[in-house]
Order: C-alpha cells, then structure tokens, then sequence
C-alpha cells in the first residue's frame, strides 16, 4: 500500500507539473493567440482539478488504513506508533489542503476567468488567482511526495 501511495502522490505531482511548466505554455507558444489556447488550457486544468480530486481521495483511503496500522484499536501504541500517526495525518492534511484549492480552483475561479474573458472583466485578477492556486495544488502534492518517500526510505 505505501508503494501505492508513493505511485499515486507522484501521479498528482507529474501531472500538475507536466501541465503547468510544459503544456500549457506550449500550447499558448504554438498556437498563437490566447482565444485558441486559453479553452484548451482551461480543459486540461479541469481535467487535472478531477484528476487531483480522485488520486487525494484515494490516498487519503490509503493514509487512513496506515494510520489505523499505526494506532491499532486494544493494542497499547508504542511512542513510536504515535509519532507514526501524526506523521500520516500531517500528510493526509497536505492532501486535504490540495485537494481543496483544487475544488476553488475549479468550481470559483475557472468560472470567474471565463467570465471575465467574456465579459470585459478582472481577467488578470482571475488569472492569478488561478496561477496560485495551482502552484499550491502543486507545492501540496510535492510535499505530500516529500514526506512519502521519506517514510519509504525506512
């Protein structure tokens, strides 16, 4: 299972990565102007915010069978079985946190940029606003890396 989670973390983390530093200014490089790229871009930001939306679920279902490993129900914990909990729950925070700014990513400033492009409004506001909440979709995933291979290494 922790290799599974490693695998999925990796997943989230390549994939935001791939999308963010490569594709997406790829396809505003080549395909010239902004009304062409931009809903494109915008579908594969949708598609990733899902994509982040059903590997943090399940990681959050593998973190939470290893917590429970951890701090088994009539076993007394060791010291350091607990620090091993509150290990995997401070990761399972990350995944909860990028999870979440993928949800306002998607359902609160994707709708706003593409109001905006339509109706002569804050596009740069909107579009920065969207720039961080990916790159802490990004910063999350990676720290939710970080610390798995972390654990791995033991």
């Amino acid at each position: 299972m922790r290799r599974l989670a490693l695998f999925l973390a990796a997943l989230w983390w390549g994939g935001i990565s791939g999308l963010s530093f490569l594709a997406v200014p790829t396809l505003f490089a080549q395909l010239g102007s902004p009304a062409v790229a931009g809903p494109v871009a915008a579908r594969l930001f949708s598609l990733q915010c899902y994509a982040g939306l059903l590997i943090g679920m399940a990681l959050l279902v593998l973190l939470r069978r290893e917590r429970g490993a951890a701090v088994e129900h009539g076993a007394t914990p060791t010291p350091e079985d607990l620090a091993r909990a509150q290990q995997v729950l401070a990761t399972m925070g990350f995944v909860l946190l990028g999870m979440m700014l993928a949800l306002v990513q998607e359902f609160g400033v994707a709708h706003q940029i593409v109001t905006a492009r339509a109706s002569g409004g804050n596009l740069r506001l909107w579009h920065g606003l969207g720039s961080v909440l990916v790159f802490g979709q990004w910063l999350c995933a990676g720290a939710i890396l970080w610390r798995l291979s972390r654990e791995t290494q033991r």
